[in-house]
Order: C-alpha cells, then structure tokens, then sequence
C-alpha cells in the first residue's frame, strides 16, 4: 500500500514528545515490509536540520487557498534517517513555521489549520494518490475533514484516513476564523453537535472531534487507553462523541525501536548485555555512579526518565526520591518542566540534594544519559496521572530495569505484578503496579520492590529477565495497524 504520515513531528529532526517516535518507528517498520510510505511535516525553523540528508525543493510555487486568497507555499523534500520527508514552507507574513519552537502560539489553531490544507493541496497538485491518509493529533484532525468536504470532489475520493490520537488533553478548539481560512464556508453546517462544535464549548469548534468525525478509522495508543477515553475523565470531554463512533474507534498499543533500545548493541552504555548474560548490568550500574558522582555500595538505583508535569505525576516523582532514599537505595532523575513553578520546585530539590552521595537529580535532556540511566538503574518509577501508551516502562524493560508504574493507560497493557497480576502467569509478569495517586499507594510498590533486591536477589534478577523477554517492538503494532489500513480501503 501507499501510505502518507500527515503528522506535526517525526523523530529525531522533530521531536517535543512521544509523538515524534512513534511516527518515525511506525514508518520504518511498514518500510519494512514493502509499503511506500512518506510523511508530511511543517518546516519549522527550529527543527533539527542535521538529521535530514540531501534536502532540497520538490514543489517551488505552491499556492495554497488560504481565506479570500493564496499563501505561497514551497515544500522541500529530504530523508530523515531514510525516511522520505516532505516539508512545508509557507511564505507569509504570519510566519506560522518561523516561531523558534514546535508548539506554543496563540494562534496555533491557525498555523496547523494552514499545515492541513496544504498537506492536502501538495497531494492534489502532485498527482500524489496514497491508499491511506494516517494523521496524528489535534494538529492534522482538519485533513479528514478538508478530505471529505473539500478534496474528494477534485479527484481524492479513494483515499482513506486513519487518525491516531496520542494524547486527548490537547484538542485544538478554534472559532469560525479557522474554518473560513481553509475554505469551510458553510459556518452553520460545521457548527453542528454532530460535526465540529466542542462538547462543551457551543463557541467554538475541535479539531480533534473533527478527525474522530470524518475519519474511516480513529485510534488511540493502548488499548486500555481507550477504553479511559470512552469512559473516564481522559477523554477531555470527547467521550460522548467516542460513543456515538465506537464501532471505528480501538487501541494500539505503540512499540519502541528494538535497533535503537538494545543493551546488546547500544552505542551509548559501556557494557553491552543480555538475558544470558545479565550479570554485566552490573557493570553499567557501576558506570552510572562514576559518571554522576554516586557512592558505590550494595544498593539498588531507582530512577526516573521524564517531563516533569501534572501528567506525569510530578508528586510522585518527587516523593518517590525521598521514599528511595528512606529504604537506603539511590535515586536518579533526568528530566525537564516546562511549568515554571515545577522547574522551581525541582532546582529547589537538587539544590538541596547535591551533596547527597546516594542521590542525583539532573535537570534537562540528556539522550546518552538517559540510555545510560535504562542500562545502569535496577527499577524505574513511572507514576503518571494518565498515560496513553508510555514508552518509559517498555524501554526498561527491554533493559532488564524493573518497572514501578502507576495502573493507567498503556501501562496496564505493558507491566503486569509480580505479587498480584492474577491474569498473568508468576512467569510472565516483569513488574510492580499501584493503582491509587497518594503516597502510600507508591510506597506500597516501591516497597516491594525494593525489599526484593536487598533481601531476595536472585528473585529479583529472574523479575527482570522475564521483562526483557517481552518483545514491545513495532512487529506487533504494525501487524494492527495493517489490519486497520486493509479493512477502510476495501
């Protein structure tokens, strides 16, 4: 099949989340078995050029209808780690690409709205006919739209959309301005409940429920997930509208890339190892404390990898490393927030903390770092408010680091208890889940945890080879979404 990613990030040239991974994985993975796949982009200024070989102009003078005119338009196209990228570069005085960052505008309702309409009009005008349109997030919920109401009377009506949303707290609620920019005239009709008017706001109307509507196919990334969203608070007030189209809406669980997160080979830990020689992780948990000034005693590592947000249960986290350091274990935490308050709070924390020979907190983005905190820790705590897939816990898996996550999302779907997953096996489970967002829910996980290191060793080394036996690859996802991409096209 003819496949085109029209999404907002691709790893590693754009990436502000998770987002960015799972295109890029995805996309490699359907390459593998033979499908054509290209991936539409914004060309933003701050995007990581680097990583883009051999960028040059595919289509010099787009004109693209934008509201009583045309903004012109000029896509390049480049290969990003040999993924074939096409990016588009508008060229007006809004600028909506030349901000110095990926999200964050007020007028980001209007700069994605923009990316739609010309992801679409560069197909058009290319003769480009994909089998499947796979959108992503809020940002691309117009392009089914535009597809059905617009394009499909210009020569697209074969084409078929699949949308994935990542994450349902971010919905792009936009006024009458953003439809009447993209050519959606008719006000009234899009205003519909039944159409694009928010849930909750009779003002305004949701990109997001706009994919959901005119999509063939519309998914989340875990299968509890989806049910959340349907039936809890994390659908952010789409719910009703997930109802009426649930017999189109399912849970895919995302996958890591095994070639990238594999203490076999990976180039950034300098011991590699696995399940059969698991002993040698012990070297890297050795480097680990050299590197970040760790005293080197008999004594387990906790660590966390992560935005520090309300998403990702900041709370925890910051109990979590005065909980490890009561049980006499060490704790090491790599991660950033973009709320003013929270990065307060956490250099408050490290300033505090950074004479503490059991404890680091480093504050930022490191990737070599963070390969090295997954090799060397024993166990990573990871407990998120919600969670729509997760890639945290699978990649310490995959690193024989024990999971202590939080049962929501994708994380229920990945880690399963040791002491009381009654759906699994003793020999399958790789992991400590807790359930409740309080303290003494966490202690309770990471009490158990924790007491196995220090006083059953052995057991504890067969809990964590038993994670690295999972395989959370793309292969099985890819296995979904081909299933998906056949039954909307026949």
């Amino acid at each position: 099949m003819y496949i085109v990613q029209i999404a907002s990030e691709c790893a590693p040239v754009i990436k502000a989340g998770g987002l960015g991974d799972v295109v890029y994985g995805l996309s490699r993975e359907l390459e593998t078995r033979d499908h054509c796949v290209e991936i539409i982009l914004p060309m933003y200024d701050c995007m990581r050029y680097d990583h883009i070989f051999d960028l040059h102009e595919a289509y010099r003078d787009l004109w693209v209808p934008w509201g009583n005119g045309a903004i012109h338009t000029t896509v390049f196209c480049g290969w990003v780690h040999g993924r074939l990228c096409f990016f588009i570069q508008p060229h007006s005085n809004e600028n909506f690409f030349n901000r110095g960052h990926y999200y964050g505008s007020r007028d980001d309702h209007m700069r994605f709205a923009f990316f739609s309409k010309a992801a679409l009009e560069f197909l058009l005008k290319t003769g480009k006919r994909p089998d499947i349109l796979h959108c992503h997030d809020w940002q691309t919920g117009l392009v089914p739209v535009l597809l059905y109401d617009i394009y499909k009377w210009h020569g697209m009506d074969r084409q078929r959309v699949c949308y994935t949303i990542h994450n349902f707290k971010h919905q792009g609620i936009s006024g009458a301005d953003s439809l009447h920019a993209v050519g959606l005239r008719d006000t009234a009709y899009y205003f519909s409940y039944d159409r694009l008017r928010d849930n909750f706001n009779p003002f305004g109307i949701n990109f997001m429920k706009g994919g959901i509507v005119y999509s063939n196919y519309v998914n989340t990334v875990s299968p509890h997930h989806a049910w959340e969203a349907r039936f809890e608070s994390c659908g952010y007030g789409l719910g009703h509208t997930l109802e009426i189209h649930q017999s189109k809406f399912g849970g895919i669980l995302n996958g890591i890339d095994h070639d990238v997160w594999n203490p076999a080979s990976d180039v950034y830990i300098p011991h590699h190892y696995t399940i059969e020689t698991f002993e040698i992780k012990a070297k890297n948990r050795k480097a680990l404390r050299e590197r970040l000034l760790l005293r080197d005693e008999p004594k387990p590592i906790v660590a966390y990898i992560g935005r520090l947000d309300e998403q990702k249960g900041v709370h925890l986290v910051h109990h979590a490393i005065y909980y490890t350091l009561s049980r006499g274990a060490q704790f090491v935490l790599l991660g950033s927030a973009t709320d003013a308050k929270i990065n307060s709070w956490f250099w408050h924390e490290k300033n505090y903390l950074n004479n503490n020979p059991d404890c680091h907190l480093e504050l930022g983005f490191n990737e070599e770092l963070s390969h090295l905190i997954y090799a060397g820790a024993d166990m990573i705590v990871v407990p998120s408010n919600f969670e729509p897939c997760g890639l945290t816990q699978m990649i310490g898996l995959r690193y024989g680091t024990v999971p202590i996550v939080r049962g929501v999302g994708g994380l229920v779907n990945t880690v399963f208890d040791r002491d009381y997953d009654e759906a699994h096996p003793p020999e399958k489970r790789n992991g400590y889940v807790f359930f409740q967002t309080d303290n003494i829910a966490l202690e309770s996980a990471m009490d158990r945890a924790i007491g196995l290191w220090f006083h059953y060793p052995e057991e504890f080394q067969k809990l964590a080879k038993q994670g690295m036996a999972y395989d959370y690859s793309w292969h099985d996802p890819v296995d979904r979404y081909e299933e998906v991409y056949k039954f909307i096209k026949a």
